[in-house]
């Protein structure tokens, strides 16, 4: 019977009417809401890796910027930071949201430009949100990644003759990446949860569509467990994947991984 269901190209749908659909609870509306939430998974992940990726490199800046300590730059930074970690990110998403707009149609009355600011993707303000969010975070995780790295390794570098940006890319960050890692993965995780205050700037994702589909028939609860179910299997596969690069790197957890991972913690 079973392999009767499988083998049916409704299958999917033969074995929803396998599942209890009571009146007060419904199992099987929890699982029919499933195929048209995963239709908007990538606008997730896209959400993800685009704050992940714009994030690191600014939390990389930000690190070295406070690293050595700029006479410009570091007070700016340190302002930056402390106001990014002591708001939340729903305040950034929606700064974000209505500041950049306002700031195209100055740049557009000052100058005389012409930037098409509706034509500018809701996705897009929310990866930036999401980015400067992380680079705030992530920014003390590098830097204290950076600094754990073996002054002797660095000294012998110069001896050899590399220049300070030679040092970086083939001392310094090697380095601090096998340390930093851990941390930032799980970093990753917590990004993608963060992901679901999204819709809140209309962006369409995976917990949006979950309330839309709620909306349509009243069973909230039922379609935010379906929602759960996919971030939950969403952020297992991303740990499973940060092993794999660990035991790939030969990661051993730093003495100073406790304080790192309290520096992510509060995010929103």
């Amino acid at each position: 019977m079973f392999t009767t269901y499988i083998l049916a190209a409704n299958w999917y749908e033969e074995l929803l009417k396998l599942l209890p659909d009571g009146k007060l609870f419904s199992l099987r509306a929890v699982f029919d809401a499933i195929p048209a939430i995963l239709k908007t998974l990538p606008v997730t992940l896209l959400l993800t890796l685009g704050g992940a990726f714009f994030g690191i490199i600014l939390a990389m800046i930000f690190a070295v910027v406070k690293i050595n300590r700029t006479r410009i730059l570091y007070p700016i930074q340190a302002l930056f930071v402390s106001f990014l970690r002591g708001t939340p990110l729903l305040v950034q998403l929606m700064l974000t949201y209505f500041g950049i707009p306002l700031l195209l149609k100055a740049i557009n009355q000052k100058y005389g430009t012409a930037f098409n600011i509706n034509a500018i993707p809701a996705s897009v303000f929310a990866i930036i949100a999401f980015a400067f969010n992380e680079a705030a975070y992530a920014s003390e995780t590098i830097r204290a990644a950076i600094l754990s790295v073996d002054p002797g390794e660095i000294e012998a570098a110069r001896s050899l003759g590399m220049t300070n940006r030679q040092v970086y890319l083939r001392v310094i960050i090697p380095n601090a990446a096998v340390v930093a890692t851990p941390t930032l993965i799980n970093s990753l995780i917590g990004l993608t949860k963060g992901t679901s205050l999204a819709f809140s700037a209309g962006v369409v994702e995976v917990f949006a569509k979950a309330q839309a589909i709620g909306g349509s028939d009243y069973r909230y609860f039922e379609r935010f467990i379906s929602v759960s179910i996919i971030y939950w299997i969403v952020n297992i596969v991303i740990e499973q994947i940060g092993r794999a690069i660990e035991k790939t790197m030969d990661i051993k957890a730093p003495a100073n991984l406790e304080k790192m991972e309290q520096a992510q913690g509060g995010r929103i």
